[in-house]
């Protein structure tokens, strides 16, 4: 009797190059590898390029379990905001292919309660992340939660690193003009980022990073995109 060996994939068995699957009763066979040159246009290779940041950035993210809502799934929802940001271009190969970069605007959580204006400054000389937020806006119960992160570069490929979350007492907080700050000289650091989120039970606001940190721009022009079409390449018409 002869063995079948393969892999069984989505209804379909894939061995020695040739994929057999079963459509209208009949078992069709066709060659497993194609030979047509994968589209590599300009939209297409932006979109991927973008796509690959995201999915590096969600990987920073996740451990710390953010809070998403309004799509299919956690990181549907978290990507479909995370293409709004500028793309980053590395090449295929080499420590760049697996860098991600520390950029603002990068969404951090999604819900629906009311959403913070948040900003990098001073408060009487020292480094400070401010608000809109008045106190009075606050329910008694609601939680804020700040994430940090932070660009490293290790062994020649940058990386965005979240170290951690924390609730944040009251306490810490001062006022600025009527509204709530916190007023730390870390938030002077250029190689971090944070975001302050409003948590109340399962609900939570919309809120986006803000950094100093501007490594990734290098990384967004002309020649970085087509140094990184190279190494896949080049781009087709």
């Amino acid at each position: 009797m002869s063995k079948t060996t393969g892999l069984l994939l989505g209804g379909s068995l894939k061995k020695s190059g040739v994929t057999f699957y079963e459509k209208g009763g009949q078992m069709i066979v066709r060659s497993a590898h194609s030979e047509q040159t994968r589209s590599n246009t300009r939209g297409q290779f932006v979109q991927r390029q973008r796509m690959r940041h995201t999915t590096a950035l969600w990987q920073a993210l996740k451990p710390l379990k953010p809070m998403f809502s309004g799509g299919k799934s956690t990181y549907g929802r978290f990507a479909t905001l995370a293409n709004r940001l500028p793309a980053v271009f590395v090449p295929k190969i080499g420590p760049m292919s697996g860098a991600s970069f520390l950029m603002a605007d990068m969404p951090v959580s999604d819900g629906n309660l009311p959403q913070m204006k948040l900003s990098l400054g001073e408060v009487n000389g020292t480094a400070a992340l401010i608000t809109d937020l008045k106190a009075s806006e606050l329910h008694r119960r609601e939680v804020l939660m700040l994430y940090t992160a932070e660009q490293r570069v290790e062994r020649r490929t940058p990386q965005v690193h979240f170290l951690k979350v924390r609730d944040v007492p009251r306490s810490e907080f001062v006022e600025v003009d009527g509204c709530l700050a916190l007023v730390d000289e870390a938030f002077a650091d250029d190689m971090k980022g944070w975001a302050l989120v409003r948590v109340y039970g399962d609900r939570c606001s919309t809120q986006t990073l803000v950094t100093r940190c501007s490594l990734y721009e290098q990384y967004t022009t002309e020649e970085a995109l087509q140094e990184a079409a190279k190494s896949y390449g080049g781009l087709t018409k």
